[in-house]
């Protein structure tokens, strides 16, 4: 990693995950710092999907929850 091209960061971790990313880092022969990036990486693309769903909906009809249990109750499933 270049300094030109990464930021530094102090990131607190607790330490039972201190240790399990430490232990992964060096069973895979990577740093720390590329897991914790990969993480961060897989759960901002976790985001970005949830909300492309969410938009993806947005014109789909909209039942009250109460609704939804007079139907589920007229249908013999409750």
């Amino acid at each position: 990693m270049s300094e030109k091209t990464t930021r530094r960061a102090t990131v607190y971790f607790e330490p039972g995950l201190h240790k399990a990313i430490r232990l992964k880092a060096a069973h895979t022969q990577r740093s720390v710092s590329e897991i914790v990036n990969d993480a961060i990486r897989l759960t901002l693309r976790e985001d970005q999907e949830d909300l492309q769903v969410f938009e993806d909906r947005v014109a789909e009809p909209v039942i009250s929850y109460e609704a939804l249990l007079k139907d589920l109750k007229a249908h013999g499933k409750l």
